[in-house]
């Protein structure tokens, strides 16, 4: 069952800087979107036939939420083991959802990533150590200048031995006296993931320029 994400206690009014960088990141959303429904048609009748198809054999799933999931797949689609990364919504109640309605915080998905690895050359636990240092995880509902329930730190486990994964590795982190504050990471059954509009995947690998606040810290 998900958690419900607590209200946070505290009234807080952005800067002139975060209203900037929220616009910027509105104004490269909107020029994206008009691009991409002018390209559909055409993507749509491109031959698919030499399309390569991903072997799942032996690769494991991971889904995890920490922020606008621009910044998160672009990190982690180059870590060595990860096979394939896409970005949507998950944790929410609305069906089908679409990226006009989650921006809104208001469907209780949170943008999202979903990976697929291969555990014999990364483990799960490691790619949660990973997760864990490309995001502030004790933001509560938001990351860097973006806010809402929508950019919350969320680890979705898919079976019982991820639970026990996540929940070691938080603990592990939480301890660890990296961050002056305690870690929000949510760790909630995994029960969907929407794949969100073709022109967020792999974002910032088509737009190197991009809106980003995430970064690896050491």
């Amino acid at each position: 069952m998900t958690q419900q994400v607590p209200p946070s206690e505290e009234i807080r009014y952005k800067t002139a800087n975060e209203f900037t960088n929220d616009i910027k990141r509105h104004k490269e959303i909107d020029f994206t979107h008009d691009f991409y429904l002018k390209e559909k048609n055409m993507s749509e009748q491109k031959n698919t036939s030499n399309k390569n198809v991903l072997n799942t054999a032996g690769l494991e799933t991971a889904t995890f939420a920490g922020g606008c999931f621009w910044g998160v797949e672009e990190l982690v689609r180059k870590l060595k083991g990860v096979i394939e990364t896409e970005v949507g919504y998950s944790g929410g109640d609305l069906v089908n959802p679409k990226y006009e309605s989650v921006k809104l915080g208001t469907t209780g998905h949170a943008e999202a990533i979903q990976v697929q690895f291969d555990p014999k050359v990364v483990s799960y636990e490691d790619l949660l150590a990973y997760f864990f240092r490309l995001h502030d995880p004790t933001q509560v509902n938001g990351q860097g200048n973006d806010h809402g329930t929508q950019y919350r730190s969320v680890i979705f486990f898919h079976t019982s031995q991820q639970k026990v994964s996540a929940e070691k590795i938080k603990a592990k982190v939480d301890l660890s006296g990296k961050w002056k504050k305690p870690v929000v990471t949510q760790i909630v059954e995994y029960k969907n993931f929407y794949k969100a509009e073709d022109y967020h995947q792999d974002y910032l690998k088509k737009n190197p320029n991009g809106y980003t606040c995430h970064f690896l810290r050491d």
